[in-house]
């Protein structure tokens, strides 16, 4: 095993739980997530020797085939206003509150869920989070604040003030 080699496991055994949660965020699903850190890596790591900052370009990496896939999914995807059924138990209360905000997240525009997976998931500041997705901190605190806002809609619709109006 070469330097390089030992490095690049060095640096995927540091940081894989951190690239799965970032890529739960993106995905919504276990299984869409573990797909995307993996196909992720393998590019990481053809390109290992060249890459000056490993975990900016898997970021960066991971945000792109997530969009990609939101892209060939929105051409295929029904969207209906129902959310999908999933089992939940008493005991599961965590869980139940998980699925939900994951659920709402998935609601968000890709670009704004990324940038509110980033910021809140992978703990990133607006300036790195900025360099990611190729853009300004502006756009980043927009995204973020717009992201957030519709978040807290999803959850807690019970908290909006009534006009006294039918709607």
């Amino acid at each position: 095993m070469t330097t390089s080699e030992a490095d690049f496991r060095h640096f995927v055994d540091a940081r894989y739980a951190d690239l799965l949660r970032l890529a739960y965020a993106l995905t919504g699903s276990a299984h869409d997530a573990e797909d995307l850190v993996q196909g992720s890596l393998v590019k990481v790591m053809r390109r290992w020797k060249r890459v000056e900052d490993p975990m900016a370009y898997l970021r960066r990496t991971m945000i792109n085939q997530r969009t990609s896939g939101w892209r060939r999914l929105r051409r295929r995807e029904i969207v209906t206003d129902a959310p999908p059924d999933s089992p939940v138990t008493d005991a599961a209360d965590e869980v139940a509150d998980r699925l939900t905000v994951l659920r709402a997240l998935g609601g968000l525009p890709p670009r704004m869920r990324a940038a509110v997976a980033l910021r809140y998931v992978a703990d990133l500041s607006e300036v790195d989070t900025a360099a990611v997705l190729g853009c300004s901190v502006g756009t980043v605190k927009s995204q973020t604040s717009k992201g957030l806002a519709r978040l807290r809609d999803a959850l807690e619709p019970s908290t909006r003030v009534s006009t006294g109006r039918h709607q």
